[in-house]
């Protein structure tokens, strides 16, 4: 049977005062030059990135401007990169990066150029067009990728949550399915650049490809930049009969079937509001 081997026993050898002074100075000596070594004369130290975040929902004009002032650069300059930054865009969109400016977070140094940055999200969005359960999501509906970020960005601005992103796709399919104007506010919006649940009736016919209340099918481009959660939602609504909804106070979106149904949710919406701006307003003075 072989026997086990083992260390020879040995006994803990312990340092004097000067031995442990010396291996201190050794080990500060060794830290000197290992930084010294780091830094040589005319190297630099690596620069930290900086964050740039991009949210969910912002349009493009938004995002260049955040870029503009991230890099430090005039006005209107990353804007003016887009010409010539060779964008890996779908043919669709014909060089307007609108809609495929991915939201996230972004590494930025004193190097980074606006071409490099807008390149890098549109990669991103790409990407996130080309995962599995999006792309096979979208060929199951008959959309292209670009039809896809189109809807998702609508899905975008009209939910307030994550939860209700899937019944704002519904509302829009259905829609789209029985020939009618999805009649979206954030379409139209984007068409009068502004952001307001205070659209007008003379809002609403405004001749512009982009008034979903003239106009039927999707607008011709995405209206801002859309998340993963909205992509997913775009191509995988869950079952339902809705074809209306509307807020009616934070945190209350009420989805119908019937246009009846709708105006009485409507009506609630108004009464919420004309409430609260008396309550704003105050008391006047009798």
């Amino acid at each position: 049977m072989p026997r086990e081997y083992r260390l020879p026993s040995q006994r803990r050898t312990r340092l004097t005062r000067r031995g442990r002074l010396a291996l201190l100075f050794a080990a500060i000596a060794a830290v000197a030059a290992a930084v010294t070594i780091t830094l040589l004369p005319g190297e630099e130290a690596p620069e930290t990135p900086r964050r740039l975040l991009i949210p969910e929902g912002w349009r493009a004009a938004q995002v260049y401007a955040a870029i503009d002032r991230e890099l430090k650069l005039p006005p209107g300059s990353t804007k003016a990169a887009v010409a010539t930054a060779a964008l890996p865009l779908p043919a669709e969109a014909k060089g307007n990066p609108e809609g495929f400016l991915f939201p996230a977070t972004y590494p930025v140094t004193s190097k980074t150029t606006p071409g490099e940055l807008l390149t890098y999200m549109v990669r991103t969005a790409n990407g996130k067009l080309a995962a599995p359960a999006v792309a096979n999501g979208g060929r199951t509906q008959g959309m292209t990728p670009y039809q896809t970020a189109t809807l998702a960005s609508i899905i975008e601005a009209e939910a307030d949550t994550r939860a209700e992103m899937g019944k704002v796709a519904r509302v829009v399919h259905n829609r789209l399915a029985k020939s009618m104007p999805l009649q979206m506010d954030s379409t139209l919006n984007y068409a009068l650049n502004h952001s307001t649940v205070d659209v007008t009736l003379g809002d609403t016919r405004i001749d512009h490809p982009f008034n979903t209340y003239e106009r039927q099918g999707l607008p011709p481009t995405p209206i801002d930049s859309p998340g993963l959660a909205a992509m997913a939602a775009a191509v995988a609504p869950p079952p339902g009969d809705w074809l209306f909804f509307v807020t009616v106070k934070p945190g209350d979106t009420r989805f119908s079937a019937t246009y009846e149904e709708h105006k009485r949710h409507v009506a609630e919406f108004n009464r919420n509001r004309a409430a609260a701006g008396r309550a704003q307003a105050g008391p006047r003075a009798g």
